[in-house]
This record gives C-alpha cells, sequence and structure tokens, in this order.
C-alpha cells in the first residue's frame, strides 16, 4: 500500500498537479476518503457522474490527444475505445454531437479493490466519455466525464480500507487526467 501510495505522489509530482483550479463545488461534497486531493474539485458525493465542460477553443482532436499524451505519462494504457456515436450513425440515428467512451487501465491503481472485492471488475475499464451535450445557449458543447471509483465502490459491500483508499487514488488520477485533457493540455 505504501508503495502504491509512494508512485502516486510521484506520478503527480512529476506530472505538476494544478490545485489552483477552480471549479464550482457543492457545500459537504466529500469522497470516501478525507485525505482526498480531488475532495475541492467540485465532486457530488450523491453521483457517479465527474463531468468537465472542455474550454472555448480546444477542439475534440486537442482532446483526444491530450488524453493519449498525459495517460501515458501517468503509465495508463488505453486498451479499448467505443466510437458510439458512429454505431449510431451506421443505424440512421442522429447521435447529435460527438458520442465515444474510451477506456483507461493502470493495474498499479486499483489492483486493492478487485484484488479485495473481485466483483468491482464490473465497473472496470475505468471509462471516460467524451461527448457533446447542448449547453445553456442550446449550442453543442464538447464535454468529458468519468464515473468514479469511489461511488461505484458504495455498490460493494463492506468494502476494505484499502480498496476505499485505492478508489480514491485512483479516482484522483483519471480526474486529474480529464481535468488536464479538458484544457488542451499535453
Amino acid at each position: 500500500m505504501f508503495r502504491n501510495c509512494f508512485i502516486a505522489l510521484f506520478a503527480l509530482t512529476v506530472i505538476g498537479c494544478d490545485n489552483n483550479q477552480t471549479h464550482d463545488t457543492e457545500s459537504g461534497a466529500k469522497a470516501i476518503s478525507t485525505e482526498s486531493t480531488s475532495a475541492n474539485n467540485g465532486i457530488d458525493s450523491n453521483s457517479a457522474l465527474y463531468e468537465v465542460a472542455v474550454q472555448d477553443g480546444v477542439s475534440y482532436q486537442d482532446v483526444v490527444g491530450s488524453l493519449k499524451s498525459i495517460s501515458e505519462g501517468m503509465n495508463f494504457v488505453n486498451p479499448a475505445n467505443f466510437p458510439i456515436g458512429e454505431h449510431m450513425k451506421l443505424r440512421g440515428i442522429d447521435p447529435q454531437g460527438i458520442k465515444e467512451v474510451r477506456s483507461f487501465c493502470n493495474l498499479s491503481m486499483g489492483t486493492e479493490i478487485i484484488l479485495d472485492h473481485p466483483e468491482f471488475l464490473v465497473f472496470t475499464p475505468c471509462r471516460i466519455a467524451i461527448y457533446e451535450k447542448p449547453d445553456a445557449n442550446k449550442q453543442l458543447k464538447l464535454f468529458i466525464g468519468l464515473d468514479r471509483p469511489t461511488y461505484d465502490l458504495k455498490s460493494i459491500k463492506n468494502p476494505t480500507k484499502r480498496a476505499q483508499q485505492s478508489a480514491q487514488e485512483l479516482e484522483d488520477a483519471l480526474i486529474q487526467l480529464i481535468d488536464r485533457a479538458s484544457e488542451g493540455d499535453f
């Protein structure tokens, strides 16, 4: 466990975590671990979804390139992509913008959850969605969303402390990944 914490801390140090980001936060929102670095990132503790709007001027291609570059630097692999919007088009359905899911895995993160609770596999690999939906002005806007591991862990009866810490570590890394990708960072 100490080794995984050290690896996560080292990765965050190397990547350069920006703790000065501002996000709308709900008062009292807390993740499972009180030591979370993402507890102030606007996480709704009552929702599995963590979603960020892509900054204006950052294209879909920028987001994809950013996800690829940043995830590789964080030792994640991208074993599968699901171009859901393209499949909708093949069936004559207008997807109303971009709709896709990309999976990301890092077996040095999250392993403890699976070892302690194999049923957690139904929630893996970690999925990041890239999609367009109407904004407040009814214009299509690009978003990146994540199914939060700490929220998913609430579906497991009596999760171990080790699994809770592992879920938080994984969630913090994935949130950092999509926050940076939403800015077109490399």
